[in-house]
């Protein structure tokens, strides 16, 4: 059989394996391979490897996309030197991501616009690549699905808030809530407990808690579940939206200057 025909041949079957970024690079790689006298076994490894990338990339794309996150960005972006009070070391011992593997939780306390969510969302980006499932919501959207899961009589267990490697609830406190919204709160982060990770992002000190969920027993048994296997990190700062505001503003001073 001639290498047209055996080239074809192999085309269709990647098509009908579905491997298409094999398709698109084999002949390069073949010329490649020639070229440079690769063993058949190194042919082989570099067409496999570039389909698994290619693979993977999407899959993180895909999860991603429906993750829920309000933006996607990296701790590459974050800008320590705007809050210097900050632990770096500390922040960025997170992002080995051995806290999922121990089920701990973690929690960003400060007021708004000190860059809490941007590092959660972070950390579930760094997560999603790594191969954790992840889900982010609002405290307001959470308690909106958990009350409709309870008025339907739906455990809701199986679905993402639940079952995710790595949860993050944005926005603890900017919103009140009834009595009945706290216990089933507490019923969500009870049934995490030790099983997965939450990231709680909040602008209200554990002191507040009382006041934001109405019921200091029910305060008092989820800050139990939620601290006893957590890290902490209370960021004291700058409003980076405000930082943004103010650079804008003499970016248009300036132009209008000029």
């Amino acid at each position: 059989m001639s290498d047209s025909l055996i080239l074809e041949r192999v085309e269709a079957n990647l098509t009908r394996l579905r491997l298409p970024r094999i398709s698109q690079i084999l002949q390069a790689v073949i010329k490649t391979a020639e070229e440079k006298s690769k063993s058949h076994l190194a042919f082989l490894d570099e067409l496999l490897d570039e389909e698994v990338a290619q693979k993977e990339q999407r899959r993180v794309e895909t999860n991603l996309r429906i993750s829920g996150l309000p933006f996607i960005k990296t701790i590459d972006e974050f800008d320590f030197a705007f809050q210097p009070k900050l632990d770096r070391q500390k922040v960025m011992s997170l992002f080995d991501l051995t806290f999922i593997q121990y089920k701990q939780n973690v929690i960003f306390l400060g007021p708004p616009g000190v860059g809490k969510t941007h590092l959660a969302v972070a950390l579930a980006v760094k997560a999603c690549q790594s191969g954790f499932s992840i889900y982010s919501t609002t405290m307001e959207d959470l308690i909106k699905k958990l009350k409709k899961d309870h008025e339907s009589n739906r455990r809701g267990k199986g679905r993402s808030y639940y079952k995710s490697a790595l949860v993050i609830v944005d926005e603890v406190g900017y919103t009140p809530i009834t009595r009945e919204e706290c216990n089933l709160f507490f019923r969500f982060i009870a049934n995490r407990y030790e099983k997965a990770s939450t990231i709680i992002t909040s602008n209200k000190a554990f002191s507040d808690w009382t006041e934001m969920f109405h019921d200091p027993i029910i305060v008092t048994a989820i800050l139990d579940r939620l601290l006893h296997h957590s890290i902490v990190l209370n960021i004291r700062g700058k409003s980076f939206r405000l930082k943004e505001k103010t650079e804008k503003e003499l970016i248009d001073m300036n132009g209008t200057e000029g």
